[in-house]
């Protein structure tokens, strides 16, 4: 049976630790729905009622559209390893860019550079929910891909702002991401 809470609890964040990859959910008022899943260590959580990731670069940018036109926002993530459970937060995000007031202050609580950072996706925690994950197979970890990374790390900061500048202004249903056009290094 789900159960709901206002923030999250000291069980949540322990479940949160343990968690390997996550998904976020994001929609336009019309328009496709976006799933990603993501990992990398790169979810923080900032507060009892505050979460956020640091974003990689990559082929789209939704999340950061969607949040532009309605901030809406659902990071879900599920035990594969444990006791079931899936595990949902419902929130208002908006995307941080480097460069921004709030980017200096946030930024170090998500670890080490990562090559091909593109922002801090931050959502304010309106509600989460626990639910059974009965369903939810078993699988085991086997490490990090490192192939965005490698991706990154070969392009460059002058080919990465090229990237974004062409593939990451626009969410795929012409939306604008809200992402500063980059300075070329």
């Amino acid at each position: 049976m789900a159960k709901f809470f206002d923030a999250l609890t000291p069980a949540h964040l322990e479940f949160i630790a343990a968690q390997k990859i996550y998904f976020v959910a994001s929609a336009p008022h019309a328009g496709r729905v976006n799933l990603s899943p993501k990992g990398m260590d790169t979810f923080r959580v900032l507060s009892a009622t505050r979460v956020g990731y640091l974003d990689g670069t990559g082929s789209g940018n939704e999340t950061a559209a969607h949040l532009l036109e309605n901030g809406r926002v659902t990071i879900m993530m599920c035990s594969f390893t444990t006791a079931p459970l899936i595990f949902r937060i419902y929130g208002r995000g908006r995307a941080v860019h480097p460069g921004r007031a709030d980017w200096a202050e946030l930024r170090p609580r998500f670890g080490p550079p990562l090559p091909g950072e593109r922002q801090l996706i931050i959502a304010e925690v309106e509600s989460v929910q626990t639910s059974c994950g009965f369903a939810v197979p078993f699988f085991d970890y086997r490490g990090e891909r490192e192939t965005l990374i490698d991706y990154s790390v070969k392009k460059g900061p002058a080919g990465m702002a090229d990237y974004r500048t062409k593939k990451n202004q626009r969410s795929i249903d012409g939306l604008p991401t809200g992402l500063p056009v980059p300075v070329t290094p």
